[in-house]
Formats: C-alpha cells, structure tokens, sequence
C-alpha cells in the first residue's frame, strides 16, 4: 500500500481558481469574472503557474512582466494584466497564503476618442416614424438617454418602465457596475421623447423598457449590433455605445460648464479616480473661453483691429 503524500502548497493555478470563487461569493458581476479568467489564462504565457504558490517570488512577478515587454505588449495591457495579478495576490494575503504585493504597471495616458458635434447631430435626428421601424426609433431614443447621462450598456438593459419618473423627471437606474442604485435627472426634452415612446412602447411595469421587437429584454450584442448598424446608416463610422460615455463626461465638463463632483454621481463612479481621468482629459478650465488666454488668438485679434484702424 502507497503511503500518502501530504500537499503542502498549491500551485498558483489552483489558488486562483479559490480566488475567482471567493469573488464570485461576494457578488462580482459575472463580467468581472470573465475578464479575470481571460487575463489570467493570458499571463500564463508569459510566467508558470504551475509552481506551488508559496513559492511565488517577487523576482517571479517581475520576470513575468519583462516577459510581457519583451513580447512588445503594449503598455496598457500590461497595466491591465497586472492589475488582475495585484488583485489575486491582495486577496492571498488577506487568506495569509502569500506576502507579496506588486506596485502598478504605469500605462500610457490615452486620449478618448469621443462623437463629433457634427456626428452627434445626424445621429440624434428624429427618425421618420412613418418609415422606420420599431428598432431604429428605440435606438434613437437609446441614443438621446446616453447623451443624457452616460450611462453604460448593461445599465440600460435593465432600465424597466417602472423605473422611468417623468413627473419628477428621473429615471432609477437599479443595475449598475457599483451595484448602488441611482437616480438621474432627465432634461425637459428627454422627458417628452420619453413618454413618447412608452406610449408606443406600451408593456407592464415590470417590463424592460428598451426591449426587441418581442417585448423581452435586449440581449448585449442586440443592444451593440443595433447602436453599430444605425451609426452606420447615419454615415458615422464610430460604433461604440462607450464612447458615448465618454462624450458625455467631454460635453458636460467643456460645453456645459459641469463639475467633476455632479460627474462623479451621474456616471456612477464609486471614487473620484476615473472622474478626474476625465477631467485631466477634458480639461474644462483651460478648454473653456480659450481665446481669452491664447497668444495666436490675441495675435489675430491685434492684428485684425490694426487694420481695421
């Protein structure tokens, strides 16, 4: 008879599969959970985790990101690799299974790209409702809530009828990334292309209120594939639902005069971090009344008055 082996440590592999069970035990949404196991199948390629856990090393993590950079990763995914490495090994040391910590990779400051004015201006014209049919009217109407509020795709999924108050003119926003409930005003003229279209929309309370032409909820690809086939027909080739997020945090801080507190609240963002993200790219306060402030324009101007003299 065999004698039995004690295991005393186990590999990374299988400490991170208790890892991604403990998340799923404290409510993380099913995407988190994908994107943690995408990552984690992808730095595989680049460190073993094969090797017991307690055995991990720093030098380990940091051959591991060398790896990456000499694989010509770009920086952004290898913040966004390590981040997922920095959340697993936070949570071992909460369970005292490791003492490790690693600092955050440094990504590049990106621009985001957002929808022009004049791109914004076909989409949010009025469709014919003679002529159109029920999807493209929803989305049109989708696409007035986005510039709204910036809410996010998942988020208005699950908006149902209910949660539309146009006498008090807001909307509850129940399902969201932070998993705290909010309430967002809606301007005067969102109000009424919203009771518009639950008139035609019509369902019970409890029904989604952005739903397929059957009446039950929209899929995410359906939501996507309809934003990215109406754009199209507009002749805009942006196609993202998210960047309509991001034009709304670019409108509301430039155009509109917002504040990065109210920002915060409306785009549901748990800390300031990624509120002042958007400010440090769109920055308001230098934007704003420029020719005020630039030398080329007062040049122009100088110029422009000599002559008129």
């Amino acid at each position: 008879m065999s004698k039995i082996q004690m295991k005393i440590s186990n590999t990374m592999a299988e400490t991170f599969d208790d890892f991604i069970m403990s998340r799923k035990a404290k409510g993380l949404s099913d995407k988190t959970i994908v994107s943690y196991n995408s990552h984690f199948k992808a730095i595989q390629k680049y460190t073993s985790v094969d090797i017991p856990i307690a055995e991990l090393s720093k030098e380990d993590l940091e051959s591991m990101v060398a790896n990456m950079r000499n694989a010509g990763l770009a920086a952004n995914s290898i913040s966004s690799y390590v981040r997922v490495v920095k959340a697993f090994l936070s949570w071992c040391n909460d369970e005292e299974i490791t003492n490790l910590n690693m600092k955050r990779y440094k990504s590049e400051e990106t621009i985001k790209e957002t929808y022009s004015d004049k791109e914004l201006e076909r989409l949010l014209k009025k469709p014919n409702m003679r002529k159109c049919g029920f999807p493209e009217y929803r989305t049109w109407v989708i696409i007035n809530l986005l510039l709204n509020n910036g809410c996010r795709a998942a988020t208005i999924r699950n908006i149902k009828n209910k949660d539309v108050d146009l006498p008090s003119s807001v909307i509850y926003l129940r399902h969201t990334k932070s998993k705290k409930s909010q309430v967002i005003p809606l301007c005067t003229e969102l109000c009424g292309i919203l009771k518009e279209y639950m008139r035609i929309r019509g369902g019970a309370d409890d029904d989604y209120l952005f739903s397929n032409e059957s009446g039950a909820q929209l899929k995410e690809y359906g939501l996507r594939s309809s934003i990215a086939r109406y754009n199209k027909r507009r002749g805009v080739n942006k196609t993202s639902i998210h960047l309509f997020r991001h034009t709304f945090a670019r409108k509301y801080l430039v155009d509109c005069g917002g504040n990065a507190f109210t920002l915060q609240r409306l785009l549901g963002h748990s800390t300031l971090d990624m509120t002042k993200h958007y400010c440090a790219i769109f920055d308001a306060d230098i934007a704003r009344n420029y020719d005020s402030f630039s030398p080329l324009a007062q040049m122009k101007q100088n110029n422009q008055r000599i002559k008129m003299r």
